[in-house]
């Protein structure tokens, strides 16, 4: 997911001019354990989860291991990001939309929002993708949220990686998150990008994301004034990962 006008990220290059090379910045298959937690979660929702939204599906890895058992509706800001999306999930329904704004008029037996809901930045940002979340959810299905820290779990880290694909393109990536600074509720990620295209050729991008950063009870209490009943799944981080929090809000029959 891409932020519009007036948030901290108004255009965020990762997911606008950059989308092509996101496939090796982020390859599918380290989305396999997430989808396999997301399909476990959505089990508590009442009755059979046959149909799954999400929102702020990016390049839509996470969707690609769980399309094969839900009929999916993926939803994200950036065209670009749709884009390579629809390459990677054919005849999976695509929409552009906002997570804060989007109504789609329907309902769904799940809704996924993956690390995109940490582009929240506010409470009442947060607040406002909860409600969307809620209103497209049935009476009787679940939320499921995947956030990447809380105020409780955030370290500051660096992490790096990429991908080489077959014709010749490259990507090596820097990210560098910075520690927050006294009572703040957002923080900074440096990320730098050195790009190789097929001809050889090299160049280097880079810029700055803002995220939003809550406590585990702004959380619990935005998500039951939206209407949800709440519980949380803890995962232990691997060597060199934080413990991460997922909330999942179960939306009450009548």
């Amino acid at each position: 997911m891409s932020a519009s006008d007036g948030s901290p990220n108004p255009h965020p290059r990762m997911y606008g001019d950059l989308a092509r090379w996101w496939p090796l910045i982020s390859p599918v298959e380290v989305y396999q354990g997430d989808a396999r937690t997301a399909a476990g979660l959505f089990a508590a929702a009442e009755g059979p989860v046959r149909t799954v939204l999400e929102l702020g599906s990016g390049g839509g890895h996470t969707a690609f291991h769980l399309s094969s058992r839900y009929a999916m509706t993926l939803v994200d800001l950036s065209e670009d990001m749709l884009t390579v999306s629809r390459a990677l999930n054919p005849g999976v329904e695509h929409l552009r939309g906002d997570m804060r704004e989007l109504r789609l008029e329907r309902t769904f037996d799940a809704v996924l929002v993956h690390d995109a809901i940490d582009y929240m930045t506010t409470e009442e940002e947060l607040s406002a993708a909860f409600r969307t979340a809620y209103l497209h959810c049935r009476p009787g299905g679940v939320a499921v949220f995947f956030p990447d820290h809380l105020t409780e779990t955030y370290e500051p880290r660096t992490d790096w990686g990429g991908e080489d694909a077959a014709d010749g393109r490259g990507v090596r990536y820097l990210e560098w998150g910075l520690p927050v600074e006294p009572g703040a509720h957002t923080v900074r990620t440096e990320y730098t990008f050195t790009l190789r295209e097929a001809d050889g050729t090299v160049r280097t991008a880079h810029e700055t994301h803002v995220t939003g950063l809550f406590p585990a009870a702004v959380w619990t209490r935005l998500l039951r004034e939206t209407g949800f009943e709440v519980s949380t799944a803890t995962e232990s981080g691997t060597e060199g990962e934080p413990t991460r929090t997922l909330f999942i809000g179960h939306r009450p029959v009548g």
